[in-house]
């Protein structure tokens, strides 16, 4: 059993691309290439950029849902980005638009302190990577701000943006290096200098050995966990064991409700009912 999981864990990893989180993270702590694709999205340039954590974990209160940001970057401007990917189709259309709004809700808790006047919130950027259509509209990009419904023109100044990019849409209209590393995301051969980076620290990743061995520890223990909760019967032995792989941040909970099948919000009831019975 231990050796066909190693060998299991060892083909997937060989097999993993950027769409998956584990790579996709280690791919955006590169400086130059996160700014470099900030800028492409928005059309802008940006002096500098630096990472304040490595996975920003936001808990307002001992009672609230807790956040973690895949990529959580800030310019030298103070301007914050949160960018995500983003594999899993929800089944209810809500799911991404109203995370994008407690994600916005929770930076915005974290950065304001007790006293301060709401002009000191920061400008923010979230952006989500779908590998599939969040609208249904078949475009590559989706941009939503604030605006006023009596004339669209009147933006209402809040400083927030959600994107969400869809590596399935039309091409057109978006920055050429966007389209073909959103070609890249599919599955594609990378075109041009911007996605050939990109495919090269992807590769440098896998061929990290620490990044390897971190990877399949956490594939094995995941795959022990869930032979344990098969044997046992019972499906609460899967949810103790991916419980417990959340809070060792051995896995997040955004991947832990994919591996089962729920809403974060549905997952960590589960979790909470287990630590009660």
């Amino acid at each position: 059993m231990e050796e066909m999981t190693r060998r299991e864990a060892d083909k997937i990893w060989e097999n993993l691309t950027i769409a998956d989180n584990f790579i996709f993270q280690k791919v955006m702590r590169k400086k130059r290439l996160c700014k470099r694709f900030i800028e492409k999205v928005l059309h802008i340039k940006i002096r500098k950029i630096m990472f304040p954590e490595t996975e920003k974990d936001i808990r307002v209160r001992r009672d609230s849902k807790s956040v973690r940001l895949d990529v959580y970057v800030e310019d030298d401007k103070g301007v914050l980005y949160d960018i995500e990917m983003q594999t899993t189709n929800y089944a209810d259309p809500a799911e991404l638009p109203k995370r994008t709004r407690y994600y916005q809700a929770m930076m915005d808790m974290d950065v304001l302190n007790r006293g301060e006047f709401y002009t000191k919130l920061r400008k923010t950027y979230i952006i989500f990577i779908c590998t599939f259509d969040p609208f249904d509209r078949n475009l590559s990009q989706y941009t939503f701000r604030e605006t006023c419904t009596e004339d669209a023109t009147l933006e209402m100044g809040d400083e927030t943006t959600k994107i969400f990019l869809n590596s399935k849409g039309r091409r057109e209209g978006i920055d050429r290096d966007l389209a073909a590393l959103l070609d890249y995301i599919e599955g594609k051969a990378p075109k041009g200098k911007f996605t050939e980076t990109f495919a090269s620290a992807v590769e440098t990743a896998k061929e990290n050995k620490e990044m390897k061995v971190e990877y399949m520890t956490y594939y094995m223990e995941l795959r022990r966990s869930e032979e344990r909760g098969r044997e046992e019967g019972r499906e609460e032995g899967r949810l103790e064991a991916l419980k417990s792989l959340v809070a060792a941040n051995l896995l997040s909970l955004k991947d832990a409700a994919a591996a089962v099948g729920m809403s974060e919000d549905h997952l960590k009831e589960r979790f909470q009912k287990l630590a009660t019975n």
